[in-house]
């Protein structure tokens, strides 16, 4: 099996400099042990997580400029991390999860090329409900909707790890389910939005997708105010 080729580069997100190992493209595979086999990730498929996709551009732009103060945040689904180094290079509270096995390894050097704090992380099957990452304030992802079996399994598992005041933000680049997918969220309570990115001149293409926006605030907090 041959080694994977890797890159270097720095990702500006505004004035901040986020510098990432990456895989140098989508063809690199690596699983001498079948790990990620075990796991149902293709040849195919093993290689997204690493590589900077356009909604993962998005939503470090978008959470650039969030309030995040004071917030316990998670990453769903953090791939290479790029939004959880940037959040994490703000010193925000952030959490970031991912099914690949090599994700975190990953995080761990970008976190240190970054002279940041090593991230927390917990490797998460969706369809497991025995994780202790236990509850957030915000909550997001990218490029999460691949699959219509992802609908479901997603808002669930938001709807397990969200506090019953949440915000979550969820970039998708058109893969024609954000509709259903924002359906099985208001089934928990959560009222949503769609809209585009302002201003994407970071991006080398044009972006077809949407920044799916949902709020959710608690009874006793509605009472209350």
């Amino acid at each position: 099996m041959k080694p994977l080729r890797l890159r270097y580069q720095t990702i500006e997100i505004g004035p901040v400099d986020i510098h990432l190992r990456t895989l140098r493209d989508n063809q690199q595979f690596h699983d001498p042990e079948g790990i990620a086999e075990a796991k149902g990730i293709s040849s195919a498929t093993w290689p997204l997580f690493g590589i900077v996709w356009p909604s993962g551009l998005v939503l470090a732009h978008k959470m650039r400029e969030h309030d995040t103060d004071n917030k316990r945040i998670l990453e769903i689904g953090c791939g290479i991390g790029l939004t959880s180094l940037m959040l994490n290079k703000q010193k925000a509270d952030i959490t970031a999860t991912d099914y690949h096995p090599e994700a975190e390894k990953f995080l761990i050097e970008n976190a240190s090329l970054n002279e940041g704090e090593t991230i927390a992380f917990e490797c998460a099957d969706w369809n497991n409900e025995d994780d202790t990452l236990g509850r957030f304030d915000l909550i997001v992802g990218s490029d999460l909707l691949y699959e219509d079996e992802h609908i479901l399994l997603l808002a669930n598992f938001i709807e397990q790890h969200a506090k019953p005041d949440c915000e979550v933000v969820i970039v998708d680049p058109g893969r024609g389910r954000k509709n259903k997918f924002s359906k099985a969220m208001a089934t928990h309570g959560f009222t949503y939005e769609h809209y585009s990115p302002e201003d994407p001149d970071y991006l080398s293409a044009p972006f077809k997708g949407k920044i799916l926006h949902f709020l959710r605030h608690s009874k006793a907090n509605t009472t209350a105010s």
